[in-house]
């Protein structure tokens, strides 16, 4: 029988298990399809619930699986409460829910609030006329006088953000699709409506909520232009270069102070039930400022993403530099940090392109998992999974259609996960939506499952190790200068220090060590040469020492 204090202890370590907790991103249509139809399915989600407890995260998050008609694959909501049948049921979802409980898995859902589906009821009644009780639920401006648009905003996906509707003789927007118009957040009942859909599922009993372009909620009131990218400087992360969106700062548009009050009422809701998280997706000018002011004080979101990895850029310098930057700003800020998703070209071919296939992975989800604050690992991501090649009259996403050739979309990114090296990869007996990719089926689960040396069972072993130390997943980031080519940091946690050092490139790397070290930590996946005061890290291999 546990004494009082253990049990005060394991409720406190529940309720906070998102703080430095590794989240498994799954995206439904690709994990796995139990129905023989080519897509996956919720019913297959919880097949595959027991491999994924076996990789030692403490949680997943499920891409949008609500009804919807599909033209963004569910980030365009037309029923926030319901599973599209696709993807099976409202009970499928309960038994998938029970299932990871029963595994010690958290569960987070995707909440799409920013805008819905045109087909959503809410758009349909709102568009009819000017004086309708949804009317000024979405965003609708006049023309110009001369018939054009509001302003000058662009949609994500490509041209004005703006269509018009000729039933109000207005302009609605939309920051991605024309079929998916923004909800009007200055409108505090169409606020509270997604609040109420947020507490639909939070009664179900799930653990958290991903929340998509959590930035996006608030527009400027009045409607002004956005001014454009001076000569020379940064254009916006989180949008390819040939995407003229990038060419605009969203000044107007997007990051909003009026969002911060909305993040209160949510956090409030949230609090309603302990245990519960946010973790939300910032794209913006400037990304690290805005998680750290979205994320601050314990009273807005528990955490957020930005690109600031989830680019091309991997050196060891340029990583530093991120760190550096966001140590800066975050106060109590914090973080959760991604290096792919099922919106960017998979990290094993953005960041490990020219390097070995089979040693880098390894070394950057060490460095992934060692920051300081929790982790999203999308998908496949275990297994090193290099970005598929999809062609193009295969191709699926709206914005790969729009921006061909020079961007190819974000199908790439979410081919199938191959279980097995066979013709469909163990995903389905029949041709997936997506093609399962070739170079796919060689990184299999089943080649890997057994393979001492595989990317899969090297994830494992880092993250059984990471449990070990509470410095690791809880404690602060102190940046270490290591020299230009290796990454180093300690993480320190009450009388325990732990230093971190990552060699990210092809060769050998030495350097001196500043800090007196009293041990090291073994960790089976790398080799590590140290002397009394110098550490030799051979090519793509992680160190991590005890500091005296």
């Amino acid at each position: 029988m546990q004494d009082n204090t253990t049990a005060q202890a394991n409720a406190l370590q529940n309720t906070f298990w998102w703080r430095g907790g590794v989240i498994y991103q799954i995206y439904p249509r690709s994990f796995m399809d139990s129905r023989g139809d080519g897509v996956g399915d919720l019913k297959g989600i919880t097949e595959k619930l027991d491999y994924v407890a076996s990789l030692n995260v403490d949680g997943i998050w499920l891409s949008p699986f609500f009804t919807s008609p599909m033209l963004d694959f569910g980030y365009d909501i037309s029923d926030y409460r319901d599973v599209d049948p696709m993807f099976g049921t409202l009970e499928d979802f309960k038994t998938l829910l029970e299932k990871a409980h029963s595994l010690d898995l958290k569960v987070m859902i995707d909440q799409v609030i920013s805008h819905t589906s045109d087909q959503h009821p809410w758009f349909k009644e709102s568009r009819q006329d000017r004086s309708n009780p949804k009317a000024d639920w979405f965003v609708w401006a006049d023309p110009k006088p001369d018939g054009t648009p509001p302003n000058n905003w662009l949609s994500i996906f490509g041209g004005a953000a703006w269509t018009f509707d000729s039933r109000r003789k207005q302009y609605y927007l939309h920051n991605f699709l024309t079929s998916q118009p923004d909800i009007n957040f200055h409108n505090p009942e169409a606020r509270q409506a997604q609040l109420d859909n947020m507490r639909f599922w939070l009664d179900l009993g799930v653990d958290g909520f991903r929340l998509d372009t959590v930035n996006f909620y608030f527009h400027d009131a009045e409607l002004r232009d956005n001014p454009p990218v001076p000569k020379g400087e940064a254009k916006t992360l989180g949008a390819p270069e040939a995407n003229p969106y990038t060419w605009q700062r969203h000044v107007y548009d997007l990051s909003r102070p009026e969002n911060l009050g909305f993040l209160k009422d949510l956090r409030a809701l949230m609090d309603e039930y302990p245990g519960t998280t946010t973790v939300g997706e910032i794209g913006d000018d400037n990304p690290l400022e805005r998680m750290a002011e979205y994320t601050a004080g314990g009273n807005k979101l528990h955490m957020a993403y930005t690109f600031d990895l989830l680019n091309k850029p991997h050196s060891a310098r340029y990583i530093h530099e991120v760190l550096e930057r966001f140590q800066r700003l975050a106060g109590d800020a914090w973080p959760c940090w991604a290096t792919s998703n099922h919106d960017v070209v998979r990290s094993a071919t953005r960041w490990g392109a020219g390097e070995d296939p089979h040693a880098y992975p390894k070394v950057m989800l060490a460095m992934l998992l060692s920051l300081r604050g929790s982790v999203c690992l999308y998908q496949g991501e275990e297994l090193g999974l290099p970005e598929a090649d999809v062609p193009f009259e295969r191709i699926q996403d709206p914005y790969g259609k729009v921006l061909w050739p020079e961007f190819k979309g974000r199908d790439g990114c979410r081919t199938p996960i191959p279980w097995n090296d066979g013709e469909q990869g163990g995903f389905s007996s029949v041709e997936p939506w997506l093609p399962m990719a070739d170079k796919h089926r060689d990184l299999a689960v089943s080649r890997q499952q057994d393979d001492a040396n595989s990317t899969l069972n090297a994830l494992r072993s880092i993250l059984a190790f990471r449990r070990q130390y509470p410095a690791l997943f809880d404690g602060d980031l102190a940046l270490v200068d290591v020299g230009e080519e290796l990454l180093g940091f300690t993480r320190q946690k009450g009388n325990e220090t732990i230093l971190c050092v990552f060699n990210l490139t092809g060769d050998e790397q030495r350097t001196k060590l500043s800090l007196n070290i009293a041990s090291d930590l073994e960790i089976a996946t790398f080799t590590t040469m140290r002397e009394a005061n110098a550490l030799t890290l051979p090519a793509y291999q992680a160190a991590f020492m005890r500091v005296a």
